[in-house]
């Protein structure tokens, strides 16, 4: 038998068992449908769903994207089919696919995730959702949900109410003061799983129009640019919960992936890198098992969080 016909890839994220660690990341896989004859879905982990709010968005101005060094910057404004086309049209679709479908869920106040999450519990084919906290809070004068305690306690509470059905994974920010009190508050009121990181506030301009290179003025910095912080960011949140953590930031490779659960993350979502090649997160999946081979290891717990234990 060759080896690595041995080696385990499943991972266990809360109560959802995933084939392997392998997540397409939100705003950067469509609604998944979008990949299909690209990527094989079902030899994915499971991929997240671009966010879904009560009422459809229709995004920012073009362009949409723009290349960084060692990054992308978006904007693409949240753009969204809103949650009953999204139950109605694209989730039938998604059902015959056998991998996990992650819906990320957004709102402007809290009222918004609720309804979207109790809708969406009335509808089949979704394994949990993911709470994006770096909304603007309207009603609280823009101050955003995932940087304040209190309004972390406020919104994951109220989700954790309405998904009474389905795993609640928690989106964080990276720009907050102490991530892993955060985090921790969000745990506290019923976060199954928290993901870190959301992309970096940034811009980029062409200093001989004097314009934003994007359609609006400022967007959203990821790609391996982030990676070695958001890697410090998913240490310091291993850190300070029991619950599991997926890191985003920069996978591009299986060296990504293992750098991830090394400072304790159980599964990781590639992002960017689907922009430059749609099937960057499949391939990652093929070259895991050779990874954990080459390491003389067999599945993924015997790398999860090493480097803290190794380090104090």
């Amino acid at each position: 038998m060759n080896p690595s016909d041995r080696v385990d890839l499943s991972v266990q994220v809360g109560a959802l068992r995933l084939a392997n660690p392998i997540i397409a990341a939100s705003g950067t896989f469509g609604y998944g449908l979008e990949f299909a004859h690209l990527v094989d879905l079902n030899r994915l982990g499971g991929f997240v769903t671009k966010g879904i709010s009560l009422q459809p968005i229709e995004g920012a101005p073009a362009p949409r994207l723009c290349d960084t060094p060692a990054g992308m910057l978006n904007a693409v404004g949240l753009q969204n089919v809103g949650v009953e086309v999204f139950v109605k049209d694209k989730l039938p679709l998604l059902r015959k696919y056998n991998t996990h479908v992650i819906v990320n869920v957004f709102g402007v106040c809290q009222e918004d995730y609720v309804g979207v999450i109790e809708r969406l519990e009335e509808a089949e084919g979704i394994s949990a959702y993911e709470l994006n906290i770096s909304c603007p809070n309207v009603k609280k004068g823009g101050m955003q949900f995932g940087s304040d305690p209190a309004l972390v306690e406020e919104v994951v509470g109220a989700a954790r109410k309405a998904a009474r059905n389905r795993p609640l994974w928690v989106k964080l920010m990276p720009l907050v003061t102490d991530i892993g009190l955060i985090a921790k508050t969000a745990e506290g009121v019923g976060a199954d799983a928290l993901t870190v990181a959301n992309t970096f506030p940034a811009m980029a301009i062409d200093f001989r129009t004097q314009k934003s290179r994007l359609g609006n003025q400022t967007g959203g910095l990821s790609g391996p640019a982030i990676k070695p912080i958001t890697l410090r960011l998913v240490w310091e949140v291993s850190k300070s919960v029991k619950i599991p953590v997926i890191g985003l930031g920069g996978v591009e490779t299986v060296s990504d992936v293992l750098d991830y659960v090394s400072v304790g993350a159980t599964a990781v979502q590639v992002g960017t890198a689907s922009f430059s090649d749609p099937k960057a997160s499949e391939a990652i999946v093929k070259g895991l098992d050779k990874g954990l081979t080459e390491l003389k290891m067999f599945t993924f717990n015997e790398l999860k969080g090493n480097f803290s234990r190794e380090n104090g």
